[in-house]
């Protein structure tokens, strides 16, 4: 039947959530409804508040969680109430070009693209006050309860700690992948990192897993500096120290060019100094952040006519449904570290604070 639950409400652009009382419509077929215990807060959910993202409002935002399923619809199979999961942003159909594809992990069925906002059938799970709740890229953890479609979640550990793991939903194994499956980072490379949130702390993470030997983290917030090399950072710069641009600094510090280079912010004039900064000739630089709705790039055609890769990063290149149990099972065994990008844990009624928090680079 349906639940009524808190959730987080966004009714209109550049205003703060409403905490509301929702209800969260049953499973159909092939879909599975969750009771949300943790989720985390990411730039990409600001974004649609901001405008940045473009998404229909009213809408319940959130995709970085972890919770338990509460029932499914007919039809599913991989997942029963009871199980630990994670809620999946980037779904995995199995049937799709890119499913099928080696080299691809951004299943035709995401909602990334279209921005629909809504379920794969075309239709919500959510009302409030008598009026539809769009969902946020098939997910929408900023609620007590949730309707996902069975593509788009993943059965974890039973022991894994919901309010660490929740992490693996979007931030860190975005950061990761993008370092150690889009770029395929080698043992000996320099890297440069733009942006030490949350996403750019786990990119100088997978750098040094894959063996980087010197990884060089760019932020105007100094403050983000300690951490930065506590996860493996070797040279931390603030662009701000700086008469020259961001990327003759990087030149100059290397001699040539980094190996590698990831944009983990989401602007288009550090997209384009990631590009400059890399080795003219194999330089790869990664595309990790969001770009901003309405916004073009001009750049020098000659920094890729000398051999230099532009890529992008969807969810680290991660195929999402067959990698995040088995990421999960890593941190079980203490592959890598979660805690050091937790800052806060608030209950979810301050969100709003949670998203100041966010703002102020906190």
């Amino acid at each position: 039947q349906v639940i009524k639950c808190k959730a987080a409400v966004m009714w209109e652009a550049n205003k703060p959530f409403a905490i509301e009382e929702v209800e969260v419509a049953p499973p159909k077929a092939q879909e599975v409804r969750i009771k949300i215990m943790a989720t985390g807060i990411c730039r990409s959910d600001d974004h649609v508040i901001t405008g940045a993202l473009v998404m229909p409002f009213p809408i319940i935002l959130g995709h970085e969680a972890a919770g338990v399923v509460e029932s499914v619809g007919q039809g599913v199979t991989s997942i029963k109430p009871g199980d630990k999961v994670i809620p999946l942003f980037v779904p995995q159909c199995g049937e799709c070009d890119s499913c099928l594809s080696t080299k691809g992990n951004l299943c035709s069925k995401n909602d990334i693209g279209t921005r629909a906002g809504l379920m794969p059938d075309g239709t919500t799970r959510f009302t409030c006050k008598g009026k539809a709740i769009h969902h946020f890229i098939g997910t929408s953890t900023f609620t007590e309860y949730t309707v996902v479609h069975e593509s788009a979640v993943a059965k974890i550990d039973a022991a894994a700690p919901l309010e660490k793991v929740c992490l693996i939903g979007c931030g860190f194994s975005t950061g990761y992948g993008a370092a150690v499956q889009t770029a395929k980072v080698e043992p000996g490379s320099t890297c440069a990192v733009f942006g030490l949130g949350g996403v750019g702390l786990s990119v100088v993470m997978g750098c040094k897993a894959a063996g980087a030997s010197r990884i060089i983290a760019v932020d105007i917030n100094s403050d983000k500096f300690a951490k930065a090399k506590e996860l493996g950072a070797t040279d931390c710069v603030n662009p701000k120290d700086f008469k020259e641009p961001i990327h003759q600094v990087l030149i100059k510090m290397t001699g040539h060019g980094v190996d590698y280079s990831f944009e983990v912010i989401g602007r288009t004039e550090t997209m384009t100094a990631a590009l400059a900064c890399c080795q003219y000739n194999y330089g790869v630089s990664v595309i990790v952040g969001v770009p901003p709705a309405a916004q073009n790039i001009t750049f020098d055609p000659m920094l890729l006519f000398t051999g230099r890769t532009w890529k992008g990063s969807v969810f680290g290149g991660w195929k999402s449904k067959d990698s995040v149990p088995k990421l999960v099972a890593e941190y079980m065994k203490k592959k890598f570290v979660l805690d050091p990008l937790i800052t806060h844990t608030l209950p979810f009624t301050e969100i709003n604070e949670g998203f100041d928090l966010l703002r102020t680079g906190k």
